[in-house]
């Protein structure tokens, strides 16, 4: 069990009561965690517009990696939305959950959008390098921000 100090830095009993200062790598994670929640509300946007307007994308369903309805992908893009959006104020506030379920949304984000790219080139390249970027802020220093916020 931590005790937080009054620098926000925590006593770690692990450490045999000595302070362990945050990096700045806990930056990138609540960045990661912001861009999670923005990726939520990005892949919803393309899931509503797949289901509530087809001819918006440049090739028809026979022109996508998987020759799959929009209306389908619609419900996938949405159902990853919600999920990151969730994850990404769980990753705030410093869950273990939210960064494994982050990390594992992230790359299903990254391969749907890989098989959508037909279908909108420039937003899906956009949001394939943002995964990135998320998974490698929660998969290097995730645990810092458990420990500045003692969540």
């Amino acid at each position: 069990m931590s005790d937080k100090g009054q620098s926000g830095a925590t006593v770690d009993p692990g450490y045999g009561g000595a302070r362990v200062e945050p990096t700045g790598w806990v930056g990138w994670i609540v960045f990661s965690g912001i861009m999670m929640v923005l990726l939520g509300f990005f892949q919803g946007i393309v899931g509503l517009v797949a289901l509530f307007n087809d001819t918006y994308y440049l090739v028809t369903r026979s022109g996508l990696v998987l020759s799959v309805d929009y209306t389908v992908w619609g419900w996938v893009h949405l159902l990853l939305g919600v999920v990151a959006l969730l994850a990404g104020f769980g990753v705030l506030v410093g869950q273990t959950w939210a960064r494994v379920v982050g990390i594992i949304l992230a790359v299903l984000s990254a391969i749907v959008n890989l098989a959508f790219l037909a279908a909108y080139p420039i937003w899906s390249t956009l949001i394939i390098a943002i995964d990135v970027l998320v998974i490698y802020a929660l998969s290097v220093h995730g645990r810092e921000v458990k420990e500045v916020y003692g969540a």
